[in-house]
């Protein structure tokens, strides 16, 4: 039934708060399972009935995005522990760093919470969606993540968004981490290296919903059936046939998140 998975996607935002279900119904309809990620408490939540209220195809996320420390929000551990106890939710996150922008007393209080995640992945023995977006012209907050994972996870995990080099990416796939393109990749080339030299099965499609929709859509609002561009273009970086790419993708995805579709 399910072709291809969107492994990160928002339909539990505000962007598609009038039409998130048909959005999602018709991704469905075109064989594109999803993951909603949560970014807080209440976008978890949200996640979370979006997935038990679809018959097939759709799956959660429990987490606090990094930049909700800034904000002086606290990760609440109980209230996520039961959320992320559903077999609907696949992963604990997005959670990581994001030093875009941050002072260095945000960083440590990111990393306190980062781990606090961390504790939750190993506890219920779920992977982690990691959101890891470094200071300008820098792989700072890569190399604190690999530090943080290395220290304190015990379990897999996916880094969403990837937009470092090839060495930081070679080093989170040699500890199990794989890692996702976004379309993006539909209209710059900065990670075309990393992708065309990435063990195909460290490699997963994602659309980050409502964000950078990918050609030809550029300019609208993303959604989920969008992420067949994003696997046809890593087929076309590849130089591999393109339903070898979507098949194996779609195989990396249900085996890091023990999904059967």
């Amino acid at each position: 039934m399910f072709s291809y998975i969107d492994v990160h996607t928002h339909l539990n935002l505000e962007q598609f708060q009038d039409d998130g279900n048909v959005v999602g119904e018709h991704a469905r309809g075109e064989g594109v399972a999803y993951i909603n990620v949560g970014t807080g408490a209440e976008t978890s939540a949200r996640a979370l009935a979006l997935a038990r209220s679809a018959e097939s195809g759709v799956f959660a996320t429990v987490g606090m995005h990094p930049t909700h420390a800034g904000e002086g929000e606290q990760f609440e551990y109980e209230y996520c522990k039961t959320l992320a106890e559903d077999p609907k939710v696949v992963a604990i996150g997005e959670c990581g760093f994001d030093y875009f922008r941050v002072e260095k007393e945000t960083q440590v209080k990111q990393e306190q919470i980062f781990i606090q995640q961390i504790k939750l992945a190993n506890t219920l023995g779920k992977p982690l969606m990691l959101h890891i977006r470094p200071s300008m012209k820098s792989m700072d907050a890569y190399e604190d993540a690999l530090r943080v994972l290395k220290a304190h996870a015990k379990v897999r995990g996916n880094v969403h968004f990837f937009a470092g080099t090839y060495d930081i990416a070679k080093r989170f796939w040699e500890m199990g981490f794989t890692t996702s393109f976004t379309g993006v990749i539909t209209f710059a080339h900065e990670y075309d290296e990393v992708i065309k030299n990435a063990p195909l099965e460290m490699l997963h499609a994602e659309t980050d919903a409502p964000y950078v929709a990918p050609v030809p859509h550029r300019g609208k609002r993303n959604e989920p059936l969008f992420v067949k561009e994003v696997y046809k273009r890593i087929a076309e970086i590849r130089n591999q046939d393109t339903d070898v790419v979507r098949r194996t993708l779609l195989e990396n995805a249900q085996q890091l998140f023990k999904i059967v579709l």
